[in-house]
């Protein structure tokens, strides 16, 4: 499941008793979700929450809305910081919820709303639908190819709904199940770093000629201890990366990766100014020079080379 791949807006209702009575569900976390459509092609999530926002003459409401551009969550629904409400959106004259579930879906459930139709991209929408299903269905545990009824399955001699959504992205509501399965399934790809390889001996060696050692005889100088010890680990580290020995006769040092600490001060210290300065001289070649020993410096750390 990639928990990022969409965001969750939170824009609630104002609580009034016949769209967000403000208490919370009986079950604590949703037993099950209904799929819902809104019934009104071309309306927008924003468009449905000013609609249940200024609703005054009936008893109605949902807990999310979802189109092509956003997942609008209008009464908390438990997804997030605040606990789930109860929203109106099954009769409760309607048996089969309680047969199936235990109890009425206004008490325990999810109505989450499909918008569709007009200028939506219904397919873009349903990705969408599909992702807060499985996200809810990970969530709580819940089984999506029994725990997600539509509905029409609810309600089926008054309603259409989540079918006739469904039909205009080409979906049937077996697919949908199946959709939220393979989700709930999915797995983020991982890039895996590359691999560090041994620094050539040669650019180790130059390495340390060249900067790290005047460094060390400069902190020696003015005495500074610290620098001086940094310097001499530094020069280690580039030995260790390069399997050269760490005492005159020793035996080949063991390979150890090379820390990007030690490869990020070298390149930024020294490498880099080299680098703008032959470039400002239009000396390629040593552009060129300068760009190859800090990839071969990444390259024994285990960092992509640039």
């Amino acid at each position: 499941m990639i928990r990022d791949k969409y965001q969750i807006e939170r824009r609630y209702i104002n609580k009034r008793q016949n769209v967000r009575p403000g208490t919370r569900l009986v079950s604590g976390t949703p037993g099950f979700l209904v799929a819902h459509d809104t019934g009104n092609p071309g309306a927008t999530a924003d468009n449905h929450f000013d609609y249940f926002q200024k609703l005054i003459n009936r008893s109605a409401s949902a807990h999310t809305f979802i189109d092509d551009n956003k997942i609008l969550e209008i009464i908390p629904a438990g997804t997030g910081p605040d606990p789930a409400e109860k929203a109106w959106h099954v009769l409760y004259n309607v048996t089969l919820d309680n047969k199936l579930y235990g109890d009425d879906a206004n008490d325990i459930a999810l109505g989450v709303e499909l918008c569709y139709g007009g200028q939506i991209n219904t397919l873009e929408a349903y990705k969408r639908y599909v992702w807060y299903l499985a996200f809810c269905c990970d969530k709580w545990g819940l089984n999506p190819l029994t725990h997600i009824p539509s509905h029409k399955q609810l309600d089926p001699t008054r309603k259409r709904d989540v079918d006739q959504a469904l039909a205009t992205a080409g979906k049937t509501l077996k697919d949908l199940f199946y959709d939220v399965v393979a989700e709930i399934e999915e797995q983020p790809v991982m890039i895996s770093p590359p691999a560090a390889v041994q620094l050539p001996a040669n650019v180790a060696q130059v390495l340390i000629d060249d900067y790290v050692s005047p460094a060390w005889f400069a902190a020696q100088k003015v005495g500074d201890q610290v620098a001086k010890t940094h310097l001499h680990n530094l020069a280690n580290n580039l030995r260790l990366a390069a399997r050269i020995p760490l005492q005159v006769g020793a035996a080949a040092a063991p390979f150890t990766q090379l820390p990007k600490s030690n490869v990020q001060e070298l390149v930024f210290r020294w490498l880099s100014p080299g680098w703008f300065a032959a470039k400002q001289k239009g000396d390629k070649t040593a552009t060129a020079y300068f760009n190859n020993t800090a990839n071969h410096l990444r390259r024994a750390a285990g960092m992509p080379t640039e």
